[in-house]
């Protein structure tokens, strides 16, 4: 199943030249969280909405697939987040090769997140 993460452009492009990614989400590392944040499609809209409205750089969403990370040793775990929903949260760092695609991302003027 494709999974989604939405990511800081700048941290993507650091993390491609350090061959890994660690940052969970838009205020914590992997080091403080203890996995990374992910949603999954239908999920994607209303966390960019609740955690990246007021980001004012450029952002990316990065798409992965959950069978290539775990087929990887790396551990994706579904767990409940408090608002009834079970999010994919990843539990280790990110390899870049694992990303399929990392599409530039925005608020258009209707408040809509589009990647």
């Amino acid at each position: 199943m494709q999974i989604f993460h939405i990511a800081r452009a700048a941290d993507w492009q650091a993390a491609k030249m350090a061959g890994t990614y660690t940052v969970s989400s838009s205020t914590a590392t992997l080091a403080e969280e203890g996995f990374i944040h992910a949603s999954t499609a239908a999920q994607l809209e209303a966390t960019a909405g609740r955690f990246y409205r007021d980001i004012h750089e450029p952002l990316v969403v990065l798409i992965m697939d959950d069978q290539q990370i775990t087929a990887a040793g790396t551990a994706v775990v579904h767990e409940e987040a408090g608002n009834g929903e079970r999010y994919p949260h990843i539990f280790g760092p990110v390899d870049p090769a694992w990303v399929l695609d990392a599409r530039p991302a925005h608020f258009d003027e209707t408040g809509h997140f589009v990647f």
